[in-house]
């Protein structure tokens, strides 16, 4: 027999008509939290370089307006902006998949 875990059955009526919930077994992986892990330090290392860049395109763009070098001005701003979607990606990814938990036994 397999092991269900995470599985309920609720009885709704004295028909046949039955509930079921079904949540994902997070830990039936093994190193599970090994993974967590290296997910948090790779997430953590993506912030921080998206900040450092954030910081370097911010200064760039800056000086590059102020001489009138319209070109690396440009390519600096589209630098930054680069910069910000990685770090809203990086961090959204984790209220995307708790949303998705949240929300799947309820479908």
């Amino acid at each position: 027999m397999a092991h269900l875990t995470g599985v309920t059955t609720t009885l709704i009526t004295s028909h046949t008509l039955l509930a079921t919930s079904v949540y994902p077994n997070l830990n039936g992986v093994g190193g599970a939290g090994q993974l967590e892990t290296v997910i948090g330090a790779l997430m953590t290392i993506v912030l921080i370089v998206a900040v450092l860049m954030m910081l370097v395109c911010a200064a760039t763009w800056a000086v590059a307006s102020a001489h009138g070098n319209y070109q690396t001005a440009t390519k600096a701003r589209t630098g930054l902006l680069v910069a910000l979607g990685a770090a809203v990606l990086d961090d959204a990814g984790i209220a995307w998949l708790n949303f998705l938990l949240h929300i799947g036994p309820t479908l």
